[in-house]
């Protein structure tokens, strides 16, 4: 509205300067003595009443533009501050991704590294040579891990010079256990590449290498005497041995009558923590032989300090009756002295010249005293 007021305004502001030009260009006319013409006042009246539309049109866009001012202030403001909110959330976002980058560089850093890692086992697992002593350094950790070194013995030699990977000491156990790592991986490999027509023979091959294994283990190691039964052999891969125990259980079982135990890393942790707790059973055994020693011991010194009691006690009496013949004795000495206190002593002087005898009494009297008084010390 305040455009269309601002364009009447413009077009009355023509409209005017078109009629002064009209005036102007008129011929000047002789100087006639003026005369009041309507027309001439009505677009003065007019011009003004244009002034006044037009002062109104200025105040108007004067208004407009302060608003527009305002408006535009607050939208560079919410502008401004969406922007830095948004440059704070980027910022933000950025961190968060290079993190996860830094995340995942990481991770594949690792799978590179577990990938170079899977390379060298498989060419560790290649050659026949290599893969033994795979097994074999794995069957060692676990033995080193759980035991303590005086109970077991890598490549001991027996009496028949036959060398098994471990053997396994257990206390007050005449014998050791040995353990034998053995690593059917070609055979196994045969077996899971196999097609469907192949896989009987491939099959035929697994049991045929395990059956040598197991019946070279009982032959040099299971010596009586010497060896405990069953033996160990350890396979160095779970899923052969969970594929041992499904498809060549027949074998399985042929291995347990020969007394070789067939086992992989988590069977054999489980059988070493069984050989630990036939240790801790044997250590208690053994210290309950010295408990029952010490115990012996103890009733032994029991005996005596039973015997030294007895001792004093009699030792006691004997004092007891000795202090109570004592007593006897003081009570006798007490009664005599009493008896001689009363003895009257004081006679009359006519009397100790003319009775002499009273005077023998009183000394017969003494000795009797003194006779008394030897008795406690001849008992």
């Amino acid at each position: 509205m305040d455009a269309a007021l601002l364009i009447f305004a413009v077009s009355l502001l023509l409209s005017a300067a078109l009629v002064a030009a009209a005036l102007l260009r008129r011929k000047p006319e002789p100087v006639v003595p003026p005369v009041a013409d309507p027309r001439l006042d009505h677009v003065i009246a007019a011009q003004g009443e244009i002034a006044g539309q037009f002062r109104q049109a200025i105040a108007a866009q004067a208004e407009l533009q302060r608003t527009l001012s305002e408006q535009i202030e607050a939208v560079n403001r919410r502008m401004s501050e969406s922007l830095a909110e948004n440059a704070t959330k980027t910022a933000s976002t950025i961190g968060s991704i290079g993190e996860r980058l830094s995340i995942i560089d990481q991770a594949q850093q690792n799978i590179s590294n577990l990938s170079s890692q899977v390379v060298s086992l498989q060419e560790i697992l290649s050659d026949k040579q290599t893969r033994g002593a795979f097994g074999q350094e794995r069957m060692e950790a676990i033995v080193a891990d759980q035991l303590a070194p005086t109970h077991y013995e890598f490549q001991s030699t027996l009496s028949n010079g036959s060398r098994p990977d471990c053997v396994i000491r257990v206390p007050n156990v005449k014998g050791v256990i040995v353990v034998d790592s053995k690593f059917p991986l070609e055979a196994y490999e045969a077996l899971r590449e196999a097609a469907e027509a192949e896989k009987r023979a491939a099959l035929a091959r697994l049991k045929a290498d395990v059956q040598k294994h197991v019946k070279d283990i009982a032959e040099k190691y299971l010596i009586p005497g010497e060896v405990q039964t069953p033996a160990i052999m350890f396979v160095p891969s779970e899923s052969i041995y969970a594929e041992l125990h499904i498809s060549c259980s027949d074998m399985v079982q042929k291995a347990r009558r020969m007394q070789v135990v067939i086992v992989s890393p988590h069977v054999f942790m489980l059988a070493i923590n069984t050989i630990q707790s036939l240790m801790r059973d044997a250590k208690m055994r053994e210290q309950a032989h010295r408990i029952q020693a010490a115990v012996v011991e103890l009733l032994q010194d029991v005996k005596r300090l039973g015997e030294r009691v007895g001792n004093l006690r009699s030792h006691f009496e004997r004092t007891s009756k000795d202090i109570a013949e004592i007593e006897t004795s003081m009570k006798r000495i007490e009664t005599r002295a009493t008896r001689i206190e009363q003895v009257e002593l004081a006679l009359p002087d006519e009397a100790v010249n003319s009775d002499p005898p009273k005077l023998k009494v009183i000394q017969s009297g003494l000795r009797a005293v003194n006779a008394a008084d030897s008795v406690p010390s001849s008992r």
